[in-house]
């Protein structure tokens, strides 16, 4: 599992190891979540996050349980993916959920938000439970510069609230340490974002029983 700010490069991260991973000749499986296009609730999750249904985006539980919808969603394909390949890569799985929302209350690592969204996706809906999460630490300046030059880029990634919110990215940041420092749901690997990864360098990890 792939997790990080916005703008921290997870979608390299993803294209990096799938490539050094096939070199080697694994076989990789990707998801990217929320599932914009594929899933109702995360083009619920979408529209929320651009202001266009009203006060959802106000609710931190109701925008926690659409991207747990989402996820849920797509339980059967991931363990259908853990069964047909050496390695599944999910870009944000369930501590994005965490870390986002528990920031949003101004809660850490240790809150009843998080234990509540473990409860969720993990106990009533039967997630897969991941191996190993990589936790692309960026400072948030670093995230931010990145987030905007992608908007100026493409003018289909436009920045969403969250992704507007310095604040949000801060606090969040500060939670996803916390899940790393107390193993959150399965080990955590840090990865420094700020300079050019070593890819190979991320493959004993994933194999490491």
């Amino acid at each position: 599992m792939i997790e990080g700010l916005d703008g921290a490069g997870k979608r390299t991260l993803a294209t990096g190891l799938t490539e050094a991973l096939n070199a080697e000749g694994r076989t990789v499986a990707s998801h990217a979540f929320p599932r914009y296009g594929i899933s109702v609730h995360a083009d619920l999750v979408r529209d929320a996050l651009y202001g266009k249904i009203g006060d959802l985006s106000d609710s931190v539980y109701g925008m926690a349980v659409l991207y747990a919808l989402d996820r849920r969603g797509a339980a059967d394909e991931i363990r259908k993916d853990l069964e047909e390949h050496d390695v599944v890569l999910l870009d944000r799985y369930v501590a994005s959920n965490a870390a986002y929302n528990a920031a949003r209350l101004h809660q850490d690592e240790h809150g009843e938000f998080v234990e509540w969204v473990r409860e969720l996706e993990i106990e009533r809906f039967g997630l897969p439970v991941p191996d190993l999460h990589l936790l692309l630490r960026v400072p948030v300046e670093v995230a931010a510069e990145r987030a905007a030059k992608r908007e100026q880029d493409d003018d289909a990634r436009a920045r969403d609230i969250y992704e507007s919110d310095g604040g949000l990215q801060a606090r969040c940041g500060v939670v996803y340490d916390g899940l790393a420092n107390i193993g959150w749901l399965a080990p955590w690997q840090v990865v420094d974002g700020r300079s050019n990864v070593n890819f190979r360098s991320l493959l004993g990890p994933l194999f490491t029983p």
